[in-house]
């Protein structure tokens, strides 16, 4: 098999062809090293990579599949790490030269579960400032005059660029299903606490998750299976069963799934060709899709949203920034002085506001949709090195609900346009297996 088929495969069909041993681990890694040395100077995906350690990683799970011991669902496949979450063998310096040098003792809970799935670490992929705004280095594989979104920058321009299969990234805002739509990759943000985030930076215990990027939804629910559950670090997992995403997200539905089509309060800051693509989206699903228009008090969502995200981050990081100094970036160094001047019954109503929301949320899939659809981002990846506009998905980070990112449509000059599907709480399979629905049917037409 050629490095160009390699690169290709999904972190599905990788695993399997590794551990029936058509593959090696350290053939494939190879071909994922090579492909990033390859398009590395253009995309600059990764903060720290180290070739030879991958290597070493690759060949130990060789050896032990060639022992006959039992492997993991992803055994000798590589993944990326965002810089912001903690790993044993590469530095965690979270986008800023005020934490050069940073190396954890210890695995966070998803890369130590990834371990024991046989993963290969294969780096760190770069972050945007304490995972804000400030860019870093990466740029848009389809396009480099075009942002790849952030905060998850690395991640979802690494597999876009067929540098890895799989990465990990985080979202408070917007930072894992915007990029993912910007370069046109498939993503998804798990139900608050359901991934659990210890040795992840803690920007907003209230806001933060921690989910996949791949090429497929196959891996991404793969990707679930391994690091979904309870941890006792985080206090909001819940210790009850998880599993089963590969099994139910393969599963053909009892009877058609039905998509409310929902703009959200923030539809003006759409472009135009956005409206077009998406409305043109809901007419061709038909009577399986109708419009429906949020409630006014969904209005105060995003203002609700700021508040958490400030005042947290002041509370977590604000020591931090105000020790870096002149390295922090003043855009960082504003949040956290906003949030320090939130009074404590604004922060305490924007937190207590979330809950009826998501209630009236989940009533509405309980008895109208299977789930909503809505734009990942308000257009293509614009050009320049700003992040872009995360509105699309505020709402639903505030919330906690699930949300998916397809990359389904392309937009201005062929750039990637993600669709956003959103699901109840807790109910991540059956979206998973909602967005393989909606990409079946619309791949006949």
């Amino acid at each position: 098999m050629s490095e160009e088929s390699l690169t290709a495969l999904s972190a599905t069909k990788a695993a399997a062809e590794i551990a029936r041993g058509a593959i090696s681990s350290e053939e494939y890694t190879r071909a994922c090293l090579d492909r990033i040395e390859a398009v590395e100077p253009k995309v600059q995906a990764f903060a720290h990579l180290d070739t030879e350690h991958a290597l070493t990683q690759a060949r130990e799970r060789d050896e032990w599949r060639k022992s006959g011991r039992p492997i993991g669902p992803l055994h000798g496949v590589p993944v990326g790490i965002k810089d912001i979450i903690d790993t044993s063998d590469y530095p965690t310096e979270c986008g800023s030269p005020a934490l050069s040098g940073r190396t954890p003792r210890h695995d966070a809970t998803v890369v130590a579960r990834l371990r024991a799935a046989g993963a290969v670490i294969i780096g760190k992929t770069v972050t945007t400032e304490f995972a804000y705004f400030s860019p870093g280095k990466t740029r848009n594989p389809h396009d480099p005059e075009r942002t790849p979104g952030g905060s998850s920058s690395g991640s979802a321009a690494a597999v876009a660029a067929q540098m890895v299969p799989l990465a990990l990234g985080s979202q408070t805002n917007g930072s894992i299903i915007r990029p993912a739509a910007f370069c046109g990759v498939f993503a998804m943000k798990p139900t608050h606490g359901l991934v659990p985030r210890t040795g992840v930076l803690p920007l907003s215990r209230t806001l933060d998750h921690v989910g996949p990027f791949a090429r497929s939804i196959d891996d991404l629910a793969l990707a679930l299976d391994v690091i979904a559950g309870y941890d006792s670090e985080d206090p909001d997992t819940r210790p009850i069963a998880t599993g089963g995403y590969s099994k139910i997200a393969s599963e053909d539905f009892p009877l058609p799934p039905r998509f409310a089509f929902v703009p959200t309060p923030v539809w003006n800051k759409a472009d135009a060709q956005t409206h077009e693509a998406f409305e043109g989206l809901a007419e061709e699903l038909g009577e399986a899709c109708f419009k429906f228009d949020l409630p006014d008090r969904y209005a105060a969502a995003w203002d609700a949203q700021r508040v958490i995200m400030a005042t947290e981050m002041a509370h977590n990081l604000g020591k931090l920034i105000d020790k870096g100094g002149e390295l922090i970036s003043k855009t960082m160094r504003d949040l956290i002085e906003e949030g320090r001047k939130t009074t404590a019954v604004r922060y305490l109503a924007a937190v207590a506001d979330a809950e009826p929301l998501r209630q009236s949320l989940n009533q509405l899939f309980q008895q109208e949709c299977t789930a909503i659809i809505t734009p990942a981002a308000p257009g293509v990846a614009p050009k320049g090195t700003a992040t872009g506009n995360p509105a699309f998905c505020t709402l639903w980070t505030y919330v906690g609900l699930p949300a998916i990112t397809i990359p389904l449509m392309t937009g201005e000059g062929g750039m990637p346009l993600g669709v956003q599907l959103v699901g109840p709480s807790g109910d991540d399979a059956r979206l998973l297996r909602t967005a393989r629905a909606l990409v079946k049917e619309l791949s006949k037409n």
